[in-house]
């Protein structure tokens, strides 16, 4: 053992041992967060050639095959060169191959996400803004080399600033926000942006140039404008466009034109919010399928780091494709591995076989773009069945897609969504409020609507509303709690007033005979008293004849009516997972009132953190106590029951009274 001069220096000793348990402690958690961000060191390392090799080479090949077709016809949706699908295709899935978590989707070139970049391009760089002059004969045209030029960078620019909102919304952990965007609001939007890809690809198939358009209703002009020069101008039917020169070797890297995000902001959202739903969506399919966990926000930073590296080498927004993703999964693809294999595809055929696809008519491309959509336009098939399960899902899909085709791809996401949500503002505004019964022989409380078998605890409303309580719809709260229980509380009161004051001028009437009674009490003895016996006897008949009647009155006012039977009304709030400052009010309403007119208010099935809220806005007090609280609806009518001395309540187990409990 060490030994010390002068005192033993412990604190040293313990400091050294604090920093060797944070170090410890430390390893394992930055081994997580490494492991979390670079998932591909978590499962190449265990990479099985004999289970996995055949099966991702097979994909592979298939996927790359696929990919060099799509990716030239869906260049020509983001209106850039077909050289750039190919860049497109290969540097993002590299990228995806390190930090994404699904196995089976395959990243790439998709139409919807193209029809939107091509939107963006085509309206910062029309052909109108690059004239040049046909030295052939004079008339003016478009100098292509510089129109593609700047839309590549236009289309470079936008798909960074895409990515470098995926990036942030995933490391703030937003991989939630997806939810906003609902299956019939992605699938409307796909079916309408489907619509965009036909009307763009109309010119390749007829070999024709109509006028360009932009903005909303710019579908209808350009279906217009193609018919009218198709039929105006007949020759123009036999132009056959090719794809022309590929050149051969990949680009070196580039910075973006930051000087254009200003312009493409709301597009690079619109565009980043779109791919990560549905990259998302295809994921979670596949993770369920095959049992594995997909992190949607690693998901997110992954599409992200996609996007952000691709921009920098000219390539434009991607996800996940449905038709290569079934592809990669059914021919064997078991891990990432199938993707840089088919990265592999698309590099050889930028090196080496370019020239061989540099014939190629656009109008083959343009129908290889329409076989791939043949899936989207199936989703028609969603308006009978939503027709069938729910009208409210239906209107959602409709007015998606009507706002997609008629609005534009951006104007019209933005419209959708918030007609989506204010379906779920309407939604919440008008619920569905119960009176609950007990099933017999059961704890089980039910909509006496409903069910036939369920009976009414005689003396007790149980009332219930099938969503959370707040502002926008406290007040339909007590209506309806006033209505279905048929307690009017306005005369109910308005009675007890009437009863109280009578009572009260009854007892002044008795008060003041009984002073007069005591006065002739004292009168001089010499008085005749068999008449005062007369007047005495005359007096006290008088007197209690009045004081029956005030009584008979009184009571045949007040009756013994349904309201009067009513002793208790249980809110089952087990629905309600928050409560704000005007639900707060509206309750602290409903058990002042139902206090004036003698019937007890219960609180059932709160959840902790309603109960907490509660808590804090100040709820409770010396007129509202936390007996009032009870777990279930069941403990709660046993409690009344047994308060008000009903003989034939079921016996069951004790009351959970929630009095003494201070947090739960």
């Amino acid at each position: 053992p060490m030994t010390w001069r002068g005192s033993r220096p412990s604190f040293a000793v313990h400091r050294v041992e604090d920093i060797v348990c944070v170090l410890r402690c430390s390893v394992p958690k930055l081994k997580r967060s490494v492991l979390g961000f670079l998932p591909v060191l978590s499962w190449l390392p265990r990479y099985s050639l004999r289970d996995n090799a055949l099966g991702d080479l097979t994909s592979g090949i298939s996927v790359g095959i696929m990919h060099l077709p799509q990716g030239m016809a869906y260049a020509l949706l983001a209106s850039v060169p077909p050289v750039f699908g190919l860049y497109t295709s290969f540097y993002p899935v590299l990228v995806y191959f390190i930090f994404g978590t699904s196995r089976h989707i395959s990243i790439g070139t998709f139409a919807v996400i193209s029809i939107m970049i091509g939107s963006v391009t085509e309206k910062l760089a029309p052909d109108s803004n690059f004239p040049s002059l046909n030295e052939t004969n004079g008339t003016g045209g478009v100098d292509l080399a510089a129109r593609d030029a700047y839309r590549v960078q236009i289309a470079a620019s936008t798909t960074v600033l895409c990515g470098l909102f995926q990036i942030l919304l995933g490391m703030m952990r937003f991989g939630f926000v997806v939810t906003y965007l609902s299956e019939p609001l992605v699938r409307g939007y796909m079916t309408g942006a489907a619509t965009h890809v036909v009307a763009s690809q109309l010119k390749y198939v007829f070999g024709i140039d109509p006028a360009r358009f932009s903005g909303p209703l710019s579908q209808v002009y350009i279906i217009a404008a193609t018919l009218i020069s198709y039929y105006g101008d007949l020759n123009s039917q036999y132009n056959v466009s090719v794809v022309g020169e590929i050149p051969q070797g990949l680009k070196p890297p580039s910075p973006p034109d930051i000087s254009l995000w200003g312009s493409v902001v709301g597009d690079a959202f619109a565009v980043a919010i779109v791919g990560y739903a549905i990259n998302i969506s295809l994921g979670k399919t596949f993770g369920l399928k095959h049992g594995y966990k997909v992190d949607s926000n690693q998901e997110l930073v992954a599409l992200g780091l996609s996007n952000t590296a691709g921009g920098f080498f000219q390539c434009y927004a991607v996800t996940s494709s449905l038709s290569r993703s079934l592809i990669q999964e059914s021919t064997g693809g078991k891990t990432q591995v199938a993707g840089v294999i088919s990265s592999v595809i698309v590099l050889v055929t930028v090196l080496q076989l370019g020239t061989l696809f540099e014939e190629l008519p656009k109008a083959v491309l343009a129908c290889i773009v329409f076989v791939n959509l043949k899936g989207m336009f199936r989703q028609f098939l969603d308006i009978p069945a939503l027709w069938k399960s729910n009208k409210v899902d239906l209107m959602v899909w409709l007015v998606t897609l009507v706002c997609t085709v008629l609005l534009n791809l951006d104007i019209g996401l933005a419209a959708s969504i918030a007609f989506s949500l204010l379906t779920v503002i309407f939604r919440s505004q008008l619920p569905r409020y119960s009176i609950l019964g007990r099933v017999p022989g059961t704890e089980l409380y039910l909509d006496t609507d409903t069910y036939e078998e369920v009976k009414e605890i005689p003396g007790v409303i149980i009332f219930r509303s099938s969503t959370t309580m707040y502002y926008t719809n406290a007040e339909l709260y007590l209506d309806a709690l006033l209505e279905k229980s048929g307690i009017d509380i306005g005369k109910l009161l308005m009675k007890k007033k009437k009863k109280d004051s009578e009572q009260k001028r009854a007892d002044k009437k008795e008060e003041k005979r009984a002073k007069i009674k005591a006065k002739n009490q004292v009168k001089h003895i010499t008085l005749c008293s068999t008449g005062s016996d007369q007047d005495s006897e005359i007096g006290s008949y008088g007197d209690n004849h009045i004081t029956q009647a005030a009584s008979t009155g009184s009571e045949s006012e007040s009756g013994k009516s349904a309201d009067n039977s009513t002793h208790t009304i249980i809110l089952d709030l087990s629905t309600a997972s928050f409560v704000d400052t005007v639900t707060v009010k509206i309750l602290k309403n409903i058990f002042r009132d139902y206090k004036e007119i003698g019937i007890d208010v219960y609180l059932a099935g709160c959840q902790v953190c309603v109960v907490e809220q509660l808590s804090i806005a100040g709820f409770f007090c010396e007129s509202i106590p936390k007996s009032c609280l009870f777990a279930t609806v069941h403990d709660a009518v046993l409690h009344s029951l047994r308060v008000h001395g009903d003989k034939d309540r079921p016996q069951y187990e004790c009351v959970l009274d929630m009095s003494s409990t201070t947090k739960m």
